[in-house]
């Protein structure tokens, strides 16, 4: 069997670890002899796996005790429900900062439960840059300021985050959770998609800190009150079961390779491969001002959209798969997660030079 080298943005590749381990107890977890898919999240053994992989996460993030780690479900889209449902609860008010497709979505969502402010936009040049605020563009007096920490998409991330005085900062970090250390203490709230970087699509992370839980609005559904799971273990209703066990797996694996800061290395190595070939190339180039480029999210065009399809119908054929941009913006994107390789990103970047070879 070959496997191929996964650039997807999400859902993505997963340590082969996680998958090895996963497949050899797929037709029994330990002593069980029954599945984790087949499992009672009721269940002794279940809850056993579930709070390893709690215990886990708070370790690897250094989460401090008076913060809440809950395991949703509905994925980080409906985190952009939730938030000013549960936060926007005492003036009524946040304050957005748009950066990207989701960052937009988020504020769209919010502004239908309260006055939702846009204090800054990169859209004016295809979000390719993290917009500069400072402490006296927030209102002091809005209930949550909201980022998009890593704007997937367009492959920008903040390296040094907003200055929001004392109104809580709330982050959406799907595409870069786990790949390098981060101070839980600056956030109210920090939420994940899994399927990028942790485990399969069904589960979404949500850390929230415990004061702001607890004043959801009135109209509030039930499964979208942080109360509701906070109260309940995260087990109000059936859990993504199989997801958090796989999260769980990838979080041992994070502590096996020596936690976030040998993580963070890796990825750094990785992506400096791939933009020190982009600031050389004659072909291709990358969107994103150096100053804010991701270390996950990577995208690159030629120039030229005929060529663009070209290189990615020929990356595909030589193994490396979901490399095409996103359909809002085009040109190529390679993701690369915690899970793929240094080997990986080497490969890929052999195979740009060829290309460019035959084709500049």
């Amino acid at each position: 069997m070959a496997r191929v080298y996964n650039f997807s943005a999400g859902p993505s590749m997963l340590p082969e670890e996680v998958l090895k381990t996963a497949a050899a107890e797929m037709l029994e977890y330990g002593q069980t002899g029954q599945s984790v898919m087949e499992m009672s999240h009721r269940s002794k053994e279940y809850q056993a796996i579930f709070d390893r992989a709690v215990a886990d996460l708070r370790e690897i993030m250094n989460i401090p005790d008076d913060y809440e780690v809950l395991f949703l479900q509905g994925g980080a889209s409906t985190q952009f429900a939730m938030i000013p449902l549960n936060l926007m609860n005492k003036n009524g008010k946040a304050d957005y900062i748009i950066t990207g497709q989701w960052a937009n979505k988020a504020y769209k969502e919010a502004a239908r439960y309260g006055k939702a402010r846009e204090v800054a936009s990169s859209k004016d040049k295809i979000f390719s840059y993290i917009p500069k605020t400072t402490a006296a563009d927030f209102d002091p007096e809005a209930d949550y300021v909201h980022i998009c920490m890593n704007n997937t998409i367009y492959g920008t991330k903040y390296h040094q985050l907003p200055d929001t005085g004392d109104v809580p900062l709330v982050a959406d970090i799907s595409s870069c959770i786990l790949s390098e250390p981060i101070d839980v203490t600056k956030f109210g709230m920090l939420y994940a998609g899994a399927q990028k970087n942790v485990a399969p699509a069904g589960v979404t992370i949500v850390i929230i800190r415990k004061d702001l839980i607890g004043n959801a609005m009135d109209i509030t559904p039930t499964m979208l009150n942080y109360q509701t799971h906070a109260d309940n273990g995260s087990m109000f209703n059936t859990p993504p079961c199989y997801a958090i066990y796989i999260a769980g797996l990838t979080f041992k694996w994070i502590k096996k390779m020596g936690g976030l800061t040998e993580i963070k290395k890796v990825n750094e190595k990785k992506a400096k491969i791939l933009y020190d070939f982009l600031d050389n190339s004659k072909l291709f180039k990358g969107t994103v001002v150096p100053e804010d480029r991701s270390l996950m999210n990577v995208p690159f065009v030629t120039g030229d959209e005929e060529l663009d399809a070209k290189f990615v119908a020929e990356a595909k054929k030589a193994g490396f798969v979901n490399i095409k941009g996103h359909r809002s913006v085009g040109g190529m994107r390679a993701s690369i997660y915690n899970a793929m390789p240094v080997e990986g990103v080497e490969k890929l970047v052999e195979f740009m030079k060829k290309f460019e070879e035959e084709n500049a």
